[in-house]
């Protein structure tokens, strides 16, 4: 979870559980301005650049807004562009590529100051029947045999206290704050998040909710495979892309196993990918994404710590 991840999941009120939930749920409410044209703001506890699940989030409800409520979002795929400006509104203009008899195509760009800053592409789907099989989850704990993020995350100088969060995450592996104090690890981590309260029955909401939550800890892998953390070490990251396959129905405000990896990294990037599943077991979504990872060697005669 980057600083911005941490930031972002603090609510405008520096609330926590139900409140913050209930802060989400706003943050992901866009304004309609005219036809296809969206407008989404950010916490005012944001960081010095938009948290990626954020800008995400806002664009799948933008792209949402435009289509029937019987087609459901299957895939979508997206790049970050620019930093996002969290003092400004983001505005979201929706492109109206096909509606056709299964499928309905949307492409969304988010813009500041005159510039993209984020492109989304969305398919959605009528419901339909046919062969079924999915990957099994793994054997892990039950989330609530575990720590929370900031039970987790105390004495690490991770500023736990100030960032209430909307979404409640647990690790199952050991945190990458935690594994770096022994050097390089295995380049995986898995964690139990929902939403830390009750969300609304809106499906579009769920997977937005989802979306949001997926940036939140799909790096850590990779910082786990090289033994840093952000924070705790000079790492510069950011989301480059991000595409993710939802294969059945969810809510985001019930337990689910985030199971994540990292394949590669190279040219100061990481490659992670992560499965999504429901508390039964059943393979709800995937996620895959390149972020931007510059780890900076400290000089001779200079400690790790930033």
């Amino acid at each position: 979870m980057t600083e911005a991840a941490r930031a972002a999941a603090s609510s405008p009120s520096g609330s926590s559980g139900q409140s913050a939930v209930d802060d989400l749920v706003a943050l992901l409410d866009l304004e309609r301005i005219e036809e296809n044209i969206y407008r989404g703001v950010s916490p005012a506890s944001s960081p010095v650049r938009v948290f990626g699940g954020q800008v995400a989030g806002q664009a799948l409800v933008a792209a949402g807004r435009t289509v029937p409520v019987e087609r459901r979002v299957h895939s979508l795929h997206s790049y970050f562009i620019r930093p996002g400006d969290p003092r400004v509104p983001i505005v979201y203009e929706v492109d109206r590529i096909r509606d056709g008899r299964s499928f309905t195509t949307r492409r969304v760009v988010a813009v500041q100051h005159g510039k993209a800053i984020f492109a989304l592409s969305a398919s959605f789907q009528i419901e339909e029947r046919g062969n079924e099989h999915s990957s099994a989850m793994p054997e892990v704990p039950d989330p609530e045999s575990l720590p929370t993020w900031n039970e987790a995350a105390e004495g690490y100088g991770l500023h736990t206290s100030d960032f209430p969060r909307p979404i409640d995450v647990r690790y199952v592996s050991e945190p990458p704050w935690e594994s770096r104090e022994d050097g390089p690890g295995e380049a995986a981590s898995r964690v139990w998040m929902k939403a830390d309260g009750k969300l609304p029955d809106d499906p579009l909401l769920h997977l937005c909710v989802m979306t949001y939550a997926s940036d939140m800890t799909l790096l850590d892998g990779v910082l786990a495979k090289h033994g840093v953390y952000w924070g705790l070490d000079k790492v510069l990251g950011a989301s480059l892309d991000h595409a993710m396959w939802f294969h059945r129905p969810f809510r985001a405000d019930e337990w689910l196993l985030y199971d994540t990896a990292s394949p590669s990294a190279s040219g100061n990037r990481g490659l992670a990918t992560g499965q999504f599943f429901s508390r039964d077991g059943e393979l709800v979504a995937t996620v895959v994404q390149e972020g931007l990872i510059r780890v900076i060697k400290p000089s001779p005669g200079e400690g790790t710590q930033v």
